[in-house]
């Protein structure tokens, strides 16, 4: 499969004062950083587009009374990309409809969740909360009804898949946020390594007391912006009790919203702004170092309408 592609380029720049708020939209002092980030449009046709962007001279002439202008373009130039997908082996046998029961067969399902690219804790055959998870994942991705449970239709794709996900980033390292798909993408060198379950804000404004302080009232829009950022902070201590609620582990990486793990990862946006992940997803993205301080964060897409 081959995608269309484009090349962006962001600057970073959260301003303020720093605001520890859970998943409250505070904000921070740092500097700007320019980032870059390749698009992906899945939808495209069988070819990836790089379109370079036009130089443009323009030369101005004053001559009395009215000023004349001559503008010159140069007209772009168009390279052809090809991205490669990466492939899983083919299953010999087919799997079966599970629901969430665990066992041999649900150990086969977990392996070929694994092989595809959808991470989860363990291949033990224990259908726990990350093969869930993993599962609701693969439904998101695929179009299917999102219960996390492995069904007639989910084991059929799954069986019948040999080409993994990809995310929209070709370039760069970084973590992908898709609100569409209520998705995250770990992305390394410009190659999607791992797909998460996430749960992003519900876009419902709040307006509720302080998780802390009772008096305090808090408002919000409980929007996850879009946009390229860069985690600048972390609390690698388990549990925190924010303004706004308790959270795990956060990596921040826009004022105060965060990448965090949560016992709560519905099939539908439901935070006051940040990305909910699971606990342990969590564990395993600060076990593997996959979102260090500076490392890119890509929110982009719009959260479905019911």
């Amino acid at each position: 499969m081959r995608h269309r592609s484009s090349t962006l380029w962001f600057t970073a720049v959260p301003v303020g004062a720093l605001v520890l708020v859970g998943c409250g939209a505070a904000m921070i002092s740092s500097a700007a950083a320019p980032l870059a980030v390749t698009l992906i449009e899945p939808e495209a046709p069988a070819q990836v587009v790089v379109v370079e962007v036009p130089e443009v001279t323009v030369t101005t002439t004053s001559v009395a009374p009215a000023p004349t202008t001559t503008t010159t373009t140069v007209a772009p130039t168009t390279t052809l990309v090809e991205r490669e997908t990466q492939m899983a082996s083919p299953l010999e046998q087919p799997l079966v409809a599970i629901s969430t029961d665990s066992g041999p067969e649900a150990a086969r399902v977990q392996q070929r969740l694994v092989d595809l690219g959808f991470w989860l804790q363990s291949t033990d055959g224990e259908f726990g909360v990350t093969s869930r998870q993993a599962t609701m994942a693969f439904q998101k991705y695929y179009g299917l009804t999102t219960s996390g449970e492995v069904d007639q239709a989910t084991a059929d794709l799954l069986s019948g898949l040999v080409e993994r996900p990809m995310g929209r980033a070709e370039a760069g390292t970084m973590f992908e946020v898709d609100k569409s798909l209520q998705l995250g993408f770990v992305i390394v060198d410009g190659s999607t390594q791992w797909v998460l379950n996430v749960s992003t804000g519900s876009e419902i404004p709040y307006d509720e007391p302080n998780q802390n302080d009772p008096s305090v009232i808090e408002q919000g829009d409980s929007i996850t912006d879009l946009g390229l950022f860069a985690v600048d902070r972390e609390r690698a201590e388990g549990w925190w009790d924010g303004d706004l609620g308790s959270i795990y582990r956060p990596k921040y990486f826009n004022g105060g919203i965060a990448v965090h793990g949560s016992y709560s990862i519905p099939d539908y946006p439901a935070s006051h702004g940040c990305v909910r992940v699971s606990t342990a997803a969590m564990d395993w993205i600060w076990s593997e170092d996959l979102m260090p301080r500076g490392s890119a964060v890509w929110v982009h897409g719009e959260i479905p309408v019911e």
